[in-house]
């Protein structure tokens, strides 16, 4: 792949656009239901909580091993909590170059509420939805589900896009490969607590943000 033959960016929103390791610290520590499990949690120790699989490679509440699933569901229940993941910096301006320059933009987010997601981020991205496209997918089983590339071919349909000069970026391992099943690139975006890709994956570039991916493509100074 070589980035000045991309055309359409397919952004993942949690861990890429908008920050949800803030959300998961503050639900841990603030819902009723764990607060004073998690009493004087700090950041760093997230990945104790949550313990990372390998092949999801971030952190995520259902890795708990006792109250995964139920931690998820009440954490996708209070929209207090769901909603309080803010934007990373600079987001809403780099999303606006790659407008200037032509890229065509979606979200590409998977979720346990479709229609709670798809609200939040209609508000959260209000600045750049003239031009970017909302897409939300209601997840299957957790790194046994085909959500994101059923709903990335139904996109190239859809918007009539070339996977070819398409990529996703996204954090977590296992969509990377989401990525490639669909004809589209995968770029890896490492928000914090990521873990490495595998051998089999180390070819896939990776950046620490957003502005770092539109470096890249638009042929500035990147991180590669």
């Amino acid at each position: 792949m070589k980035p000045s033959q991309i055309q359409n960016i397919f952004w993942d929103v949690d861990g890429v656009l908008a920050d949800l390791n803030y959300a998961y610290f503050h639900f841990l520590t603030g819902h009723p239901n764990y607060r004073d499990r998690y009493a004087g949690l700090k950041w760093e120790q997230l990945p104790e909580v949550l313990p990372i699989v390998p092949e999801y490679g971030a952190l995520e509440l259902k890795t708990h091993p006792e109250l995964g699933a139920k931690m998820d569901r009440d954490f996708c229940a209070d929209q207090s909590f769901f909603r309080n993941r803010p934007l990373y910096p600079k987001v809403i301006e780099t999303l606006k170059r790659l407008n200037a320059q032509g890229c065509r933009q979606f979200t590409m987010s998977a979720t346990f509420d479709v229609e709670a997601k798809t609200a939040y981020l209609n508000d959260i991205l209000a600045p750049v939805t003239d031009f970017l496209t909302i897409e939300c997918v209601q997840h299957g089983e957790f790194m046994h589900d085909t959500a994101k590339v059923d709903r990335l071919r139904e996109c190239f349909r859809k918007y009539e896009l070339n996977p070819d000069e398409t990529i996703l970026v996204d954090d977590r391992i296992y969509n990377q490969h989401a990525a490639i099943e669909s004809g589209a690139h995968p770029v890896r975006l490492r928000c914090e607590f990521t873990t490495d890709l595998p051998e089999d994956l180390a070819w896939i570039p990776e950046f620490k943000d957003v502005e770092a991916v539109a470096d890249w493509l638009l042929g500035e100074e990147g991180i590669n």
